[in-house]
Formats: C-alpha cells, structure tokens, sequence
C-alpha cells in the first residue's frame, strides 16, 4: 500500500476513470444508427395521417355505445372502415397482416350498464424467425363529449384518439413493407374511455395465448401542439412510463429493496430505448421521460397491459388542451371547446408516429432481450453479470452481448461495453456499489435489443 500524498492521488484518479475505459465515443446508445431505420422516418406520410384523422372524424362520433348498424356514423362504420383500411394494406404487401376483429361482450359496468360488444380491430404482421415474439403499437377508436355517458351527440375526437388510430395505420403501411425477425401488432382498441376494456382484452389474449410481448407502445393524442397553458410547442413529446411491476411480487420486492431496480422495470427501459430512438432518427423531437403510469390520476390504453407485467408506455404530446378534450362543442365565454380537426398539426402527429415506426422497427429486427439476467459483486471490486444464451434459430441475426451501466441518478444509460456472444462477463474494477447495470442483446448490423436490468424487476420474460 502506497502511503504517501502523491500516491493516494494516484489511486483515487484510477478509481474515478475507469468506469470510462469501456465508454464509447460519445454518449452511450441502444441504438445503431442505420439508413432503413432513416427511410422508414422519411416514408411517414403527414398527408395520409391528415385523411385518416379526417375519415375517422366524419363519422360524427365514435362513443362505444352509438349506433353500430349505420354505414355514415357511429363506432360500427368507423370500425368497419378501419378493418377495412388493414385489408388494405396487407392486400398491397401480398398477405402479410393478420387482420380480424377482436371483441368481447361487457355489461353491468357504471359505463356500460347494457351489454354491449366492444369491438377492437387488429392487425399482425408476423416475424420470419420469431413469430412468437411480439411488439405492439395501438391507438383508441372511440370518442366522447363532456357526458361521458352521450353517445348521440358529436363526438370529432379528432386528436383524442383519431391521431392515434391514423398514426398505427399509417405504421401498419410502412413497415408491412420490411420483413422483420420479430411480429408487429397493430391494434386499433375500443372501449377506451368506457374503461380501458379493448386494451382489457387483447393483453388478456397474450396471456392466454402465450405472446412473448416485449413492449406495448400506446399513443394516445399525438396531434396537439397548442397547450391550455399558452405554450406552442412541436419539438417534444412525454413517454409515461411506470415504476416497479404491477404483478411484483411480495419476495421479489423484498430483494428489489437490497438491489435496486425500482426505475428500471421493463417499462423504463422501454421507455429509455426509445428516448434514444428519438434522438438518433426523429429530427427536432426532444422525449421526456415521465416516471409515472400516466397523467397525474389518469390513464390509458397502456395500464392492463401493465396490469399483466408487460412493458409498456403511453406516448403522446407534451401541452395538452384541456378545452379539446372529452368537450361538448360549443363556444362560451369566447372559448372554442371540442376535438375537431383544426386543433390537430398533421406535421407533428407524423413526427411521433415516427418515433413509433423506428422504435417497432428496431426491436423487431433486435434479437429479443435477454433473459434470466443475473449480477454478483458484493464486497467485491469488480461487478459480474450472466444472462440465459438467446435461442439462435429462433435469433440468428444475433452477434452477442453489450453491459451498459450508468451512475444511480442518472436518467440515461451512461456507459457500455460490447462482451461478445458470451453468457457471463466481469467488469474489474467497476464496484457494484456504485451504479446501475444492465445487458442489450446486439445483431449482426448492430441493432440492438432494450436493456434488461437484473432479477425480476427488469426482466422482460423469456
């Protein structure tokens, strides 16, 4: 042991570097930037989403509970033409969704005290190597005035959730035009504002049926840019994005205590990746990461998916008006209220629907993210982690592995290393004390996967 001055300086400078030997230039990314992930930004049409949001309106109102037999108005009509937009679309890439109406009877509810069938709309775009591997873009189909119960009245719901819709079918166009490793989910989910019920049933069908769902990308408004507080904004959008897992369990919280993880469940991580995904391919798009489920006391198509343990976020814009949502039409006091269409920037919504089309992209040609991530280093100076090795038939694209870890309060992942096609790695002298970790699994063309925090509060399933 080195006991003079000049020697204890020595030693300390060591200790505060080496975190940096395995950054890369510039900021640590999940994200390898790539000239297809750039024309898929670029083939996002703000015109198509401008005639979807306007066919979507026409049909005067899209309550859960209006008129269904009518071919002009009412939640029947709209949904029938949204099926029919996805038949479309797989007609023109020979075949390539799955498109079928998903839909369950609910009554007795303070919203839906008749039976009434909620009707989602789904489309599937299936993986050529992992088909049962899943990510999924939605938005909601109906509309409602103040009364939440008035299903006659006009309901425009032209941003609240026409943008949305039109933002998945306009995904649904460009990316049924690449093949990908994983499947696409493109939903168009009813029952929203009834009581998350569309959302409800198709995360309860994953469960049934096995979907090994890696994210869950909800848009729920993503056309305004005019906030109730003045503010005009096109540059950011928020990605809400919940803390530990709904389904944690009593033991798994417990260790969660002694190991960290309560911001970095699956969703955060999601979240984080397409943070990033923004900032390498969306020109002029600041994300904020928000920290909680939803807006403050609110909620979104997201939460039973959530409900389940599965990783997902809601994206949507940054200043909401509040004087266009769930409103009655009408001007008083010399204020205009309601959802119509002239409160929606079609440039906008195309710039978030983007943000959707690379980040669906990028994980679906990803190699899944590793499971069964594990990490030891107590008392130690060096902090080793180990995961399960990826099925390679199922991922052939698969290169290997890159441990990224970051400062405890920093929001993004920070540092990197790319270890290999390996299962276990040591990083010395990188206390464990003194950071968060995580594993990406990377592809041949550097695509990579989100990153898996250790344990159960990461994980993404297998």
């Amino acid at each position: 042991m080195v006991k003079n001055i000049n020697g204890q300086i020595i030693l300390l400078l060591i200790a505060t570097i080496t975190p940096n030997l395995y950054a890369e230039s510039g900021p640590a990314t999940t994200i390898s930037a790539d000239e297809s992930l750039h024309k898929i930004v670029s083939d996002i049409s703000p015109n198509r989403i401008e005639k979807d949001i306007e066919k979507l309106v026409s049909f005067g109102t899209r309550h859960t509970l209006s008129d269904t037999t009518s071919d002009t108005r009412g939640i029947g009509a709209a949904r029938r033409w949204i099926k029919a937009e996805f038949d479309l679309i797989s007609a023109n890439c020979g075949g390539c969704l799955e498109v079928f109406y998903q839909s369950e009877t609910i009554k007795g509810t303070k919203r839906i005290p008749k039976a009434t069938e909620v009707v989602s709309v789904i489309a599937i775009q299936r993986g050529s190597t992992d088909p049962g591997r899943y990510v999924l873009m939605s938005g909601d189909i109906d509309s409602r005035v103040s009364d939440v119960m008035d299903y006659t009245s006009d309901a425009p719901g032209a941003n609240d959730n026409a943008s949305g819709v039109a933002g998945t079918l306009e995904v649904a166009r460009v990316l049924s035009q690449y093949k990908f490793n994983g499947s696409i989910v493109y939903a168009a989910l009813a029952g929203e504002e009834q009581g998350l019920f569309g959302g409800r049933i198709l995360a309860e069908h994953a469960q049934k049926n096995n979907w090994r769902l890696k994210a869950v990308l909800n848009n729920d408004m993503i056309g305004n840019i005019e906030g109730v507080n003045g503010v005009i904004n096109n540059t950011t959008a928020r990605i809400f994005a919940e803390g530990t897992r709904q389904n944690e369990t009593s033991k798994e919280a417990n260790l969660r205590r002694f190991t960290g993880g309560e911001v970095d469940s699956p969703s955060r991580n999601l979240a984080r990746y397409i943070d990033l995904m923004a900032h390498r391919y969306i020109p002029n798009l600041d994300t904020m990461v928000i920290y909680r489920l939803d807006r403050f006391r609110r909620g979104g198509h997201h939460r039973p998916f959530n409900d389940l343990g599965y990783p997902g976020i809601r994206i949507m814009e940054t200043n909401e008006n509040y004087n266009r949502q769930h409103q009655d039409l009408r001007v008083e006091n010399g204020i205009e209220y309601g959802d119509t269409i002239d409160g929606v920037d079609f440039e906008y919504a195309a710039k978030l629907t983007s943000l959707n089309a690379v980040s669906l992209a990028s994980m679906a040609w990803a190699p899944t993210p590793p499971s069964q991530v594990k990490i030891a280093g107590a008392v130690l100076p060096d902090t080793t982690l180990s995961w399960a090795a990826i099925n390679k038939q199922q991922n052939p694209q698969l290169l290997g592995y890159k441990i990224y870890w970051r400062y405890t309060d920093a929001p993004q992942w920070q540092f990197s290393r790319f270890v290999g096609d390996v299962t276990e790695f040591t990083l010395e002298n990188v206390v464990i004390d003194n950071y968060f970790f995580g594993v990406a699994s990377v592809s041949k063309d550097g695509t990579e996967s989100p990153v898996v925090f250790p344990g159960a509060a990461g994980d993404f399933g297998e």
